[in-house]
């Protein structure tokens, strides 16, 4: 029986080669993926001509991330991470020539289909951070997926700031200026597949053979098969955590998706609505440690409670003015109010569950926030058109009222296994 290797210079040198690429790459990819979806709701109108579909390629794109991810489960143990990976970035970069094609010759159906296969990109490529962990010693795995993590979020604040640069640039060529995020994420996606190939080295998952020990196998060999998913969540804490990553998500998404349209359609630039959803993007993402912080802190129920009074807060402000920076503000406690429920949501999971038993379980959690992801995609273009953005945005406040209330009755009459 053999301990793990002792770290050394060239060992460490190569990990931290490893990092960096995989950090560039996830910021780059994350800067194309939003461009993307900047403009996504606004070519869906353009293109089918109604704003009632203006949702529907995004709803292509996270059920293709959705496909994609299980996918991508059964290549990379079999070609590696590096492979797997640049497979992801392919598929992105052909995606982007046929939205791009789609822009140019007027084809709502073949826009349709480079949505669905951005989407695939992502759901391979989301999974990077894996590759970080195996990477690096047990150790360090929890601080390589942050980090990984990280990099998703400059790319997701930078990327909406380059819609409107590569709009004007195509047009000065005679190209629609939608095409020019196509343009720029096709180049994007290229630089990050070339990053993999000539830096991706050795790969995660040999390294990953390395720091093997002998009581990691013993822990999977010897578990028990635990209780099953429905036991699980029968818990009501278990409820209360699946109702705040799925409700969450659902107002999120509903919220930001059509944002972007609404205010081209009330006479903002793209520049403009960049802006916004890169402020948005910023609540989502860039204050997480705080909502660890506060998780562990303060509870994983009062984090959600806060979580959804502030997921309310920007729901209703926002179709209260047009002014930039009031919906940059509206739009940035929507992503805000996002994070702290889905972090005092995914721990609060973590906890009703024992280890053998996670991996299921948040299976069918991130299962049914894909499906939230894109029922609520395709029913914001609806809800638009039929009612307009307030109502949409009031709707949203309405649905955060169950996970508040949920949490709420939870702190006041706390259970036997309640953690938070």
């Amino acid at each position: 029986m053999t301990s793990a290797p002792q770290p050394s210079p060239q060992r460490h040198e190569r990990t931290q080669r490893i990092m960096i690429t995989l950090f560039t790459c996830q910021a780059i990819t994350s800067a194309a993926f939003v461009v993307n979806s900047t403009v996504n709701p606004i070519v869906g109108k353009q293109l089918s001509g109604q704003t009632t579909l203006a949702g529907l390629p995004a709803t292509l794109l996270l059920i293709g991330a959705a496909y994609a991810a299980f996918l991508a489960g059964r290549i990379v143990p079999r070609l590696g991470w590096r492979r797997g990976l640049l497979i992801g970035q392919t598929v992105g970069m052909t995606g982007m020539i046929v939205g791009g094609t789609a822009v140019a010759t007027h084809s709502f159906g073949l826009f349709l289909l480079g949505s669905a296969m951005i989407g695939m990109a992502r759901g391979f490529l989301d999974l990077s951070r894996y590759a970080g962990a195996d990477a690096n010693p047990p150790s360090r795995r929890a601080a390589a997926i942050s980090a990984v993590v990280w990099a998703g979020t400059i790319g997701g604040i930078t990327g909406p700031k380059l819609a409107a640069p590569l709009g004007d640039l195509v047009s000065r060529l005679g190209l629609d200026p939608l095409t020019g995020p196509m343009i720029g994420g096709l180049i994007l996606f290229t630089a990050a597949a070339v990053i993999l190939w000539l830096f991706l080295r050795p790969d995660p998952q040999v390294i990953a053979r390395t720091y093997a020990t002998a009581s990691e196998t013993a822990t999977t060999t010897t578990a028990e098969a635990g209780r099953s998913v429905a036991d699980v969540l029968r818990q009501p804490l278990a409820q209360v955590a699946v109702a705040a990553l799925v409700i969450g998500q659902a107002v999120m998404v509903l919220v930001m998706g059509v944002t972007s349209l609404y205010m081209v359609d009330h006479n903002h630039t793209l520049e403009d609505a960049g802006w916004v959803i890169s402020l948005h993007v910023a609540g989502m993402y860039a204050l997480s440690p705080l909502s660890g912080y506060l998780a562990g802190r303060i509870g994983r129920l009062r984090t959600i409670l806060l979580g959804a009074i502030v997921l309310m807060a920007g729901a209703l402000l926002a179709p209260t003015s047009l002014v930039t920076e009031h919906m940059s503000l509206a739009l940035f406690l929507v992503g805000l109010g996002w994070n702290l429920c889905y972090i005092g949501g995914s721990s609060l999971l973590a906890d009703c569950a024992a280890p053998n038993e996670r991996p299921r379980v948040q299976g069918v959690s991130d299962l049914l926030v894909n499906l939230t992801s894109a029922s609520s995609s395709l029913s914001g273009g609806f809800i638009l058109a039929a009612f307009g953005y307030g109502s949409l945005c009031l709707i949203g406040a309405i649905m955060a009222l169950l996970p508040l209330t949920l949490a709420g009755w939870r702190q006041f009459r706390p259970v036997a296994t309640a953690t938070g």
